[in-house]
């Protein structure tokens, strides 16, 4: 059993073809096709089902996929471990966020780059529920979600982080109502959450953070949201905005990448915000995530 094979394995899966794991791991297709026979032959069980055109995986394929991504995900580690020993880091650091992040990470990441510059990373974006479970899974070395609540460890919708995972404060973002242009409250050089009143709204979907907070603060001003329109995607949330569905409140962050298309307004009286959080696997930190999360916190807040 060779780390190719695994390597191989699985490639196949996630690509779903022969062929085109073949390209992907610049192989070619007949000598794949061999070296998992092979591993087969070994196992003594088909990994694949082979009989229909998009190849799947066979219930002990199944059982097999998350211990050969285990031993190259290990073997990977061993090797940034070794070469960590000559003062270089290097390897691949996958970081989860929020949709629309605020600038203080990519400014951290940045800082990160700079600092080890053999490193790359990924960055993915899901909703807090979707990160958290990546994160516990492995699939993510550490991720920035949105919080609810003022305790640590929160997560979406007020739900306790698991046990497993390790939470710190990374920033706090200020949310702004967004109106389309010609809104009567567009005029205005700022909003009260009363303004809400009888107003229709557009938001997340619930168990996002940014649900959450319009959930609690509405709560807290007595204001029952009048909700027309929900949706799981930032960038949607602003169209649904900017085509008249309601009104809506939206991170600073989202609100400057949107220029002219929107008027955003800050809160009077009340600073809403949305607290973002770095999350990790206590029992698994690779040398990467541990660099990243030993780095000084932003300086300021974001804007």
């Amino acid at each position: 059993m060779e780390l190719r094979q695994m390597r191989y394995v699985v490639a196949v899966a996630e690509e779903g073809s022969f062929t085109r794991a073949a390209a992907r791991v610049h192989i070619a297709q007949p000598a794949i096709s061999q070296q998992i026979a092979q591993l087969e032959r070994e196992l003594g069980e088909q990994l694949f089902d082979r009989t229909e055109r998009r190849i799947r995986l066979t219930a002990a394929g199944q059982a097999f996929l998350p211990y050969a991504r285990a031993a190259l995900q290990a073997a990977a580690t061993g090797r940034d471990t070794v070469t960590a020993l000559r003062g270089v880091l290097a390897g691949h650091l996958i970081v989860g966020t929020v949709p629309a992040p605020p600038a203080t990470l990519l400014g951290q990441l940045a800082r990160f780059q700079r600092r080890h510059p053999r490193v790359r990373f990924t960055l993915r974006t899901g909703d807090p529920e979707q990160l958290v479970q990546q994160v516990v899974a492995g699939d993510l070395d550490t991720a920035l979600i949105g919080t609810a609540g003022p305790r640590l460890p929160a997560g979406p919708a007020g739900q306790r982080l698991p046990a497993t995972l390790a939470a710190r404060e990374f920033d706090h973002e200020p949310l702004v109502i967004a109106a389309p242009v010609g809104h009567p409250l567009a005029a205005n050089a700022d909003a009260a959450l009363a303004d809400l009143h009888e107003q229709p709204l557009v938001t997340l979907t619930p168990g996002t953070g940014l649900r959450a907070a319009l959930d609690h603060a509405c709560a807290e001003a007595g204001v029952d949201p009048d909700i027309r329109a929900e949706t799981d995607d930032l960038a949607l949330l602003a169209e649904l905005v900017e085509h008249g569905f309601g009104i809506a409140l939206i991170p600073g962050s989202a609100a400057r990448r949107l220029g002219p298309r929107l008027v955003t307004l800050p809160l009077r009286h009340l600073a809403l915000d949305r607290p973002l959080t770095l999350i990790w696997r206590r029992d698994h930190i690779t040398s990467q995530a541990r660099a990243f999360l030993e780095m000084d916190p932003p300086a300021t807040p974001a804007p």
